[in-house]
């Protein structure tokens, strides 16, 4: 009866493993090979330094000048991932939009034509998704350019580009598109994280010559406004950062586009930061994306999937 009773512990035990395993994190990281015609790729880490392709186009794109820059992704709390990318370089208002149940299958593509309303708008660019938990809404941010609207220094009145954003609880109506940010330079590339209640981070790119590369600002509001802009902290020709956390450190990856390569920067408070670029790696070819956590089942699911695509090929 003490063995059997035993036996029974065991198997309780590793069947509470398991189940805590499949509900472990792994990080996911959006990306798009050049030149941006394939569609969504997909990397992936267990520890947020050293990141795989799962070497499979997930989506193809198939609206506006049908290319895909810049994908983010963000899951809603019904557990539904939304997907928004870049779809064309100039003379496209709009961006994409796509939702999945598990990163496999995925709705219709559609065209949000979110700079419409401006006329001389010259485009939306590298649209980042963040879901704000206290109002229960998505807010989408992205950087336009609207010629001779706002002061600017070197850059050429096509390219002196702004943030702007707009909020969705359902992907289906859009509150009119604002104004997000004007940091009184260019700035491109913006993505909003969580800290704590009241306690947000901008990370964003000062897309000014002869400086593009990157800093942060900080908010009590996800929507702003943000002050306390940071040094620059990356090198010159940097573009593209994404955050997430890994452990009690925040990690900043950006695209150091001159030194054709991936950088990251650990930072704790903000305030200092160690660059960190010989410790990480990804994968050539990799461009512009954002991290987000998914279950160990999930990857598992992504990985099965592509594994076999790859066995009917």
């Amino acid at each position: 009866m003490r063995r059997y009773f035993k036996y029974v512990f065991l198997g309780f035990a590793g069947l509470l493993l398991f189940a805590c395993n499949a509900r472990k994190s792994v990080y996911l990281f959006t990306s798009f090979h050049e030149p941006a015609d394939g569609g969504l790729r997909l990397l992936y880490s267990y520890d947020a330094y050293h990141w795989t392709d799962l070497n499979h186009i997930f989506l193809k794109p198939e609206v506006g000048d049908k290319i895909m820059r810049d994908p983010s992704i963000a899951q809603g709390p019904d557990g539904i991932y939304h997907l928004v990318w870049t779809t064309g370089w100039k003379n496209d208002k709009g961006i994409g939009y796509a939702s999945s149940p598990d990163l496999i299958h995925w709705s219709p593509e559609q065209h949000i034509d979110v700079m419409g309303y401006e006329p001389t708008a010259i485009n939306a660019w590298a649209p980042e998704l963040f879901y704000d938990d206290e109002a229960d809404r998505f807010i989408i941010v992205w950087a336009s350019t609207v010629p001779r609207r706002f002061a600017k220094g070197e850059e050429d009145e096509n390219n002196n580009h702004r943030l702007y954003y707009t909020t969705t609880k359902d992907f289906k109506t859009f509150t009119p598109t604002k104004l997000f940010l004007d940091p009184g330079f260019s700035v491109i590339d913006a993505e909003i994280v969580k800290r704590a209640k009241n306690d947000y981070v901008l990370v964003m790119k000062d897309n000014t010559r002869p400086n593009r590369n990157i800093l942060v600002a900080f908010s009590n509001n996800p929507l702003g406004p943000y002050t306390n802009f940071s040094k620059r902290f990356t090198e010159m020709y940097s573009e593209g950062p994404t955050m997430t956390k890994a452990g009690k450190d925040w990690l900043i990856y950006y695209d150091s586009y001159r030194l054709k390569r991936y950088g990251a920067m650990r930072t704790t408070d903000f305030k200092t930061f160690t660059d960190i670029s010989d410790s990480i790696s990804v994968p050539k070819g990799h461009k512009h994306g954002t991290i987000f956590k998914v279950t160990r089942k999930q990857l598992n699911l992504l990985l099965k999937d592509t594994q076999s695509k790859k066995d009917m090929e």
